[in-house]
């Protein structure tokens, strides 16, 4: 059983920069691949960006790329999401979730989830 609980959420400017963070309970952190999702106000779950288990292999959502990046410290059992040059579309509650084995981008594919933070951008 893995525990995961988000921080660092909160109201920026356009333009501004969050960093969140999620840390896991337990003691085999590093077994698992780490995800970031948002979901916004009647949209769906969007996978912003994760992290592989094992090499620190790295994926990010279309709509992040070159803006935010995600890095785990695996002696912290944190996984770290950089969010910098944001836009009031980034505004939605975000989610990290942990899964065994190889990283993906679907979120039916994780097994655990953090309660979430919410990130308001304002224009």
């Amino acid at each position: 059983q893995v525990q995961l609980g988000e921080s660092g959420g909160g109201l920026v400017q356009a333009g501004g920069s969050l960093r969140l963070s999620c840390t896991a309970s337990g003691r085999t952190f590093s077994s698992y691949s780490m995800g970031w999702f948002r979901q916004a106000p009647g949209k769906e779950r969007e996978f912003v960006a994760g992290i592989n288990w094992i090499g620190g292999g790295t994926a990010y959502g279309d709509s992040v790329k070159g803006r935010f990046t995600i890095s785990r410290d695996n002696a912290k059992n944190t996984v770290y999401l950089q969010m910098d040059s944001l836009k009031p579309e980034d505004t939605a509650v975000y989610s990290c979730a942990a899964r065994r084995m190889t990283l993906i981008t679907t979120p039916a594919g994780y097994d655990y989830w953090g309660q979430g933070t919410q990130v308001t951008v304002s224009s």
